[in-house]
């Protein structure tokens, strides 16, 4: 079911992330934030990309490489349960992820490609999901979540970012 998850259906870290995710499907919910993220980073220019608001922060560039990465992660781990595959799998560092990104090397407009067409991707996959794929569970950074939970947090992980983005990087 693509019902909101419950607080035992994933780490306590992520619940900041999960309760910023407005009620409804989840995921019409994720295709529709899509279009809104993207299209507002589009309008950020070559400087604002890089721009770093404080000395050894990312750039602005480097915090969507981010959370396309990341969103990586995460509908990789859901693809795992959801297919009964009976392994846990390993935490990831984000700064080491970050170090090996390229990111930097890149265009703001080849990570927004990348990102709207892996978002299409993961609804596409979320969408075929039936209910009991949904609930789904397994281990992931040595903590159990499930399927519905990893589709919120890769929502509110987008809607954290992106806010940062705004403020503090756009002073939106």
């Amino acid at each position: 079911m693509r019902r909101r998850p419950e607080p035992s259906e994933f780490f306590e870290y992520y619940r900041g992330y999960v309760a910023q995710v407005p009620e409804g499907d989840i995921v019409s919910i994720l295709r529709a934030q899509s279009r809104e993220s993207l299209a507002f980073l589009e309008r950020v220019t070559g400087e604002q990309a890089e721009y770093r608001y404080a000395p050894g922060k990312w750039s602005l560039k480097e915090v969507v490489a981010h959370v396309l990465d990341m969103e990586w992660v995460f509908l990789a781990r859901a693809l795992h349960f959801a297919r009964k595959v009976d392994a846990a799998l390993p935490g990831v560092e984000q700064e080491d992820v970050m170090a090996a990104s390229n990111a930097a090397a890149r265009p703001l407009s080849a990570l927004l490609a990348e990102w709207g067409h892996l978002r299409e991707a993961g609804a596409l996959f979320l969408d075929g999901l039936d209910d009991d794929a949904w609930g789904r569970s397994g281990v992931a950074s040595g903590r159990d979540v499930t399927v519905r939970a990893l589709a919120y947090i890769i929502a509110g992980h987008e809607l954290h970012h992106v806010g940062v983005m705004r403020v503090r990087y756009l002073g939106q």
